[in-house]
């Protein structure tokens, strides 16, 4: 279906430049018809105080109008807009909007591409084009991600034909371009694009969902290669994804696709990045954010300050999400100053934005969707991009993972899937919240995207918050179902992707501890006194017997150090033991070691062994308690016998006086630390405001430096036509043999023509010099007093004047405009007029002759000249034609002739003379007889024409025959 109304364009084309832009722009243009039905809209960055030429330099590449956008503006097809300097460019219903730049030091660096794109894909959809040309920085990235999110098109300009390749590569990274080309041979693709069935009809038809079997081929094989199955996702996405590839490859019949998906394995893999397509961006949706942080997150975070806290969000694509999670979180612990061990599990299907999302590293644009605060705090600059700070990344683990067929993470305390949901069809999305359900603790918090909802599952889940979609789990069991209700419409296999799982934990067989296997292992069925399975850590594992008078629990913090657990008279013997032990990996024995127990004595030996065990596994000890009644002098040789008497016990109080000797100065050393730590952290603090400031001061100078080459390239053009225009100059003042001098304010010489140095002594060294230092030919003429008076009364002045060599020359002397009624300096033109002025000579000397000739000739001569009504008047005549004719040319002059000789009608000579007039030849009459009171007798009379449609007559008298 074609567009009915001719002014409303098909497709609205983005084209996104910066530093070197303009060069591609112009090859772009040059290569594009005016007829296209396309209205294009060029972003660039721009200089605030420059006035951009483009609109001029543009005009010249194409017969399209070019304007500068202008707010309300309605864009029209074969149409070229122009974003203005200080301005951000967006579009509202196929209007354009202008809104002032808000970037600088506290909103970061200003990315009007990304902007414009963004809102041109929310407006016009499937009719938006988004082309990304040369320039620095990534500007533009988002801009393309959200065109193909909303199922437009995306060409960028090849890395190699582009002066800055920064833009370009930053877009194509995206994986989102649909063609990678020059500015050359875009115009022609995008032609072929638009003119597409698939895109240029207006409705969409329902032909890809009736080919069923074309459709299960296509799953078949993205399954075959990806191991996923598409079958339960949206229609309306899957066709509109499939239609745009059939699109790109210029194919109008799914069978068609088919065929070459099946024998081209790289499209396949293509059309699962297509489908896969992930738009997401730091603190997307900052208002649902901001709730999540400032009500939510507290209180998850401070109920488990001390235990473990898991968060698990779903669908993370590169990253951004589970990232802005982790730093509210970091924000929230730092705020509250608590310690909880926080894990939190970022998963997607997509293995390469798992592995794009580990590395944490971000194209520049991010800067748009963070506060200098955060970036500085969060990110670590790396050349052109951010990559996330190591204290975020440790807080995320990605992991590849298919929601509807893996097991999901248990025991979570926040679930995030946001913007996912929608893509799934009613079945996959119930079976989702289901393993959301099954994973949430209770009360643990689902947050949702803003047009997803929990839809059945209410019973499950209590809303929190409506508008931002956030929901608490009732905690309510219910075991995700273990076969899909029915098969999805149009397809005639099952999906593996929903393989049924049970409760992790349930029907498991129990395990076996391979701790109690090692202390088996070493005891070897024997008998078993009281003992005890420490840590390297010192903390207690495994007891068996009875630990009565041998081991009791302090108050407080529940602990399992055995050091403290540890009777006062067992504590330092168990101490020095397993520390030898751990060191040494030998056996320990002590005896005699006196103990007290409900007012008796006993003494005890202590048996310290290392438990076996395989390299890299966690070293153990076993410690036997074994009470004896023997006299210590009956201790075997190889067991040390542990007598506490005076000396010991005054050398335990001289150890204990050491050890608090040592903890007090550990604590004033502590203080110092703290003390030391606080200035590091103010200074910390100092370095990281310094380095904001920095890092928005390089944003600043890397904008500036775009702008300036923009500038440079309009420049460059400018140059080029300039010099054109010199040229053209220069030839004219050549070639008019003209001598031309132009003088500035100070009437310095500025330029001159070649044809001046026939008149003034000058060369090529004379530019600059004062007029007063050139000598001249010219006569009787001083050409600087002329033009003090020219520049000082602002009045042009002419004059003929002639040179020492006798050439003459017409000199005009005027001001030099350089606008309306505004002079700065002379001009002096001479044109040689030597040819004219020896015509003018001749002329006057052959008017003279001429004259003298009529005067003084024996022969009568009139001059008559034709009126208005055809009549012969009298102009002039010689003083012979008055002495014989008797006609006064003073009394006479003026009258016609017919009054002046009435005979001459009567005798057909008025109609001769006219027809002399008329012919042009001369006419003779002779015999003619004049007569007047004074004087008569016969004549001769002459007729003939004169230049100007005059007559002249002349008399001769003669003798009568």
């Amino acid at each position: 279906m074609q567009n009915s109304d001719p002014t409303r364009p098909t497709h609205y084309v983005g084209i996104g430049a910066s530093a070197g832009g303009l060069e591609a722009i112009e090859a772009f243009f040059t290569n594009m018809p005016a007829n296209s039905g396309l209205a294009f809209i060029v972003v660039q960055h721009l200089s605030p105080d420059y006035k951009s030429m483009m609109v001029e330099l543009l005009s010249k590449k194409t017969e399209m109008g070019v304007y500068r956008a202008e707010n309300g503006m309605i864009v029209k097809a074969n149409c070229l807009y122009l974003i203005p300097p200080k301005k951000n460019l967006s579009i509202f219903h196929g209007e354009l909007v202008l809104k002032d730049q808000t970037g600088g030091r506290d909103r970061g660096i200003n990315l009007p591409i990304d902007i414009f794109l963004r809102s041109l894909a929310e407006d016009q959809a499937e009719k938006a084009i988004a082309i990304i040309l040369s320039g620095t920085g990534s500007d533009g990235t988002r801009g393309v991600r959200a065109v193909k999110e909303y199922g437009g098109m995306v060409m960028v300009q090849n890395e190699g034909s582009a002066k800055f390749d920064g833009m370009p590569r930053a877009a194509a990274s995206t994986g989102v371009a649909d063609f990678i080309l020059t500015p050359h041979e875009m115009p022609a693709q995008l032609k072929a694009y638009v003119k597409h069935p698939y895109v240029s009809r207006e409705k969409r038809s329902d032909t890809l969902l009736s080919d069923e079997d074309g459709l299960t081929r296509i799953f078949s094989e993205l399954r075959e290669k990806t191991k996923v199955d598409f079958t339960y996702y949206k229609p309306s996405t899957i066709t509109r994804r499939i239609e745009r590839r059939m699109t790109v490859n210029q194919m109008n019949e799914l069978k068609e696709y088919v065929a070459f998906l099946e024998s081209h394995p790289g499209e396949v893999i293509t059309l699962y990045r297509e489908l896969l397509i992930g738009v997401t961006s730091f603190f997307r949706d900052p208002d649902a954010m901001g709730e999540l942080r400032e009500k939510h997150l507290p209180a998850l975070l401070k109920q488990h300050e001390r235990g473990e806290i898991r968060f698990w969000v779903s669908g993370c694509s590169t990253g951004e999400e589970a990232y802005t999670i982790a730093i509210l979180a970091k924000e929230v612990i730092d705020e509250l100053k608590i310690h909880p061990n926080l894990k939190i599990f970022a998963t997607d299907i997509d293995r390469d934005a798992i592995m794009a999302a580990g590395q944490g590293i971000y194209p520049e644009s991010i800067t748009a969707d963070l506060t200098p605060r955060l970036l500085g705090k969060y990110f670590i600059p790396r050349e052109e991009n951010y990559q996330i700070a190591r204290q975020i990344r440790e807080m995320v683990v990605f992991a590849q993972h298919n929601l509807v067929k893996d097991p999901p993470f248990t025991k979570t305390h926040l679930v995030s899937c946001r913007n996912l949901l929608i893509y799934l069809q009613p079945v996959l999305q119930h079976k989702a919240l289901e393993m959301f359900n099954f994973s949430l603790n209770a009360d643990g918090i689902l947050f949702l995207g803003s047009s997803e909802t929990v839809g059945e599952m209410t019973d499950y889940f209590e809303v929190l918050h409506q508008k931002f979609k956030i929901y608490r789990c009732r905690g309510k069991a219910r075991t995700p179902q273990t076969e899909m209700s029915g098969e999805p419409p149009n397809s005639r296999f099952k999906m593996d992707a929903y393989t049924p799982f049970r409760h992790p934990d349930k029907y498991r067989a129990p395990r076996e501890n391979p701790m109690i296997m090692r202390y088996l292992e070493l005891l070897g069925g024997g008998y078993i006194p009281l003992s005890l399975i420490v840590n390297e850590q010192m903390e207690i594992a495994h007891i068996i017997g009875n630990t009565e008078g041998f081991l009791k629990v302090p108050s407080g913090q529940a602990l399992y150090d055995i050091n403290k657990m540890a009777s006062r008279d067992l504590a330092i013997p168990l101490a020095t033991g397993l520390h030898r032990v751990f060191r040494t990996g030998k056996e320990m024995t002590y005896s005699n070691i006196p103990i007290k127990h409900l007012g008796e004595s006993k003494s005890i030996r202590l048996r310290i062994l290392p438990l076996p065990g395989k390299k890299g596994q966690e070293p153990f000890a076993t410690v036997f308690f074994e009470e004896i009644e023997k006299r210590p002098s009956e201790a075997p040789e190889a067991e040390e016998t542990y007598d506490v008497g005076a000396e010991a016990q005054q050398r335990i109080r001289d150890l204990e006086q050491e050890v608090q000797f040592a903890r007090e100065n550990l604590q004033a050393t502590i203080e110092e630390l703290e003390t030391s730590n606080e200035e590091l952290q103010a200074t910390n603090e100092e370095l990281l405001a310094s380095n904001e400031e920095l890092q928005s001061t390089n944003e600043e100078l890397q904008s500036t430096n775009e702008e300036l080459y923009t500038v440079n390239s309009e420049y460059q053009n400018k140059i080029n036509e300039l010099t054109e225009l010199n040229n053209d100059f220069d030839n004219l003042l050549t070639s008019s043999r003209i001598g031309n001098l132009f003088l500035d304010e100070n009437l310095d010489i500025r330029k001159y023509s070649p044809e001046i140095a026939n008149i003034f002594n000058i060369m090529e060294k004379d530019i600059g010099r004062p007029l007063s230092h050139l000598s001249h030919k010219l006569v009787g003429f001083d050409p600087l007093k002329a033009a003090r008076k020219v520049l000082k009364h602002e009045e042009t002045l002419e004059r003929e004047l002639q040179t020492k060599n006798g050439k003459w020359y017409l000199a005009r002397i005027l001001p030099y405009y350089i606008a309306p009624k505004v002079y700065s300096g002379v001009l002096m033109t001479f044109v040689d007029i030597t040819e004219l002025q020896l015509a003018r000579d001749n002329l006057t000397d052959s008017r003279q002759t001429y004259k003298d000739m009529i005067e003084y000739m024996p022969a009568g001569f009139f001059v008559y000249g034709l009126n208005e009504k055809g009549q012969l008047i009298l102009e002039t005549s010689n003083p012979e034609a008055e002495r014989i004719t008797g006609i006064s040319r003073h009394e006479w002059k003026g009258k016609p002739l017919e009054e002046i000789w009435p005979e001459a009608k009567e005798k057909g000579m008025l109609d001769r003379f006219l027809k002399v007039l008329e012919g042009g030849e001369a006419c003779y009459l002779d015999g003619l007889e004049y007569t007047d009171k004074k004087n008569g007798g016969n004549f001769r009379v002459c007729a003939f024409p004169l230049p100007g449609n005059r007559l002249a007559v002349s008399f001769e008298k003669i003798a009568k025959q």
